[in-house]
């Protein structure tokens, strides 16, 4: 577990500080029981980690969704109990996307506190692509579909004190993000999935992508020569944020994306300390430390 990582400055992977994330389902979709035990047993788990080491941990604590109710419970407990940094929510909670009106209580819940939310990708529903497993095609695009559903949702909007962090540069998103907010206004219909109502969406696609900019963006598996330039052209400077995606890499591709983003040729002045970890610092003022 590990994500959204602070400063990098000594040690192998020159990473101070951590926060931690159980970026993976926690239970079958028929298991609603043992999505609230596991999210509660990973929670404790990473609480005590931080409590034992303040200063070198953070963490993010998992939610049992689509469960709302419980979901409401254990952000309760793990913020005011835990003492969490954040919450994570899967992209799809077992096809169920962030943007839905029965998640509305979770997110006026979290916006009421300010809180930190990670939304890491998952595999939506449905069989893969022959030879094309989840982690290489399905998960940047199920965090761009969970993050266009809350934009054209209006989540943000409606909740503007939420933080939410798109890891892997939020996927498709950067790059496609005037084609996104151009198609949002091509005429839409209710379907039989969603019959109630077709989301109001920001009148001009200039403001589609001003919302599409509130998101924060992590590094993880993403300073390649193509994608950190968009990146950096697309989001807020201070919503970019370093992630090592420990350990779900072998060390040697973390450290070569460590390198390529260090060795980037066109930082402004300042810019990758707040990479690293000025940007983080100003989500989770508890990490922040003297040099």
């Amino acid at each position: 577990m590990g994500r959204t990582q602070l400063d990098r400055h000594d040690g192998r992977r020159s990473i101070d500080t951590a926060v931690l994330s159980y970026a993976a389902p926690l239970a079958g979709p028929d298991d609603p029981d043992a999505a609230r035990a596991t999210a509660r047993s990973v929670n404790e788990y990473t609480a005590e980690l931080v409590k034992n080491r303040p200063d070198r941990f953070g963490h993010f604590a998992a939610l049992p969704l689509p469960d709302v109710d419980a979901a409401l419970a254990e952000a309760v407990h793990a913020l005011d109990v835990l003492h969490a940094d954040g919450v994570m929510v899967l992209s799809n909670a077992h096809g169920r996307y962030p943007g839905e009106e029965a998640f509305e209580p979770l997110w006026a819940e979290l916006d009421a506190r300010s809180a930190v939310v990670l939304v890491h990708p998952t595999a939506p529903t449905g069989a893969p692509l022959p030879q094309v497993p989840p982690p290489l095609a399905d998960f940047p695009y199920d965090t761009t579909r969970a993050a266009l559903h809350m934009t054209v949702r209006g989540v943000l909007r409606r909740y503007p004190r939420v933080k939410v962090i798109l890891p892997h540069a939020g996927g498709f998103l950067p790059y496609a993000a005037s084609r996104f907010a151009l198609a949002a206004h091509l005429p839409r219909t209710a379907t039989a999935d969603a019959p109630d109502t077709v989301p109001e969406v920001p009148a001009a696609p200039e403001d589609f992508v001003t919302d599409l900019r509130r998101f924060y963006f992590d590094t993880a598996i993403s300073p390649g020569p193509a994608t950190l330039p968009c990146l950096l052209a697309f989001a807020a400077p201070d919503h970019i944020l370093y992630g090592s995606d420990y350990p779900m890499l072998p060390e040697d591709w973390s450290t070569g994306f460590d390198t390529a983003l260090d060795t980037h040729p066109d930082w402004k002045p300042g810019q990758l300390h707040a990479v690293n970890r000025g940007n983080a610092e100003h989500l989770i003022p508890r990490l922040a430390y003297a040099p």
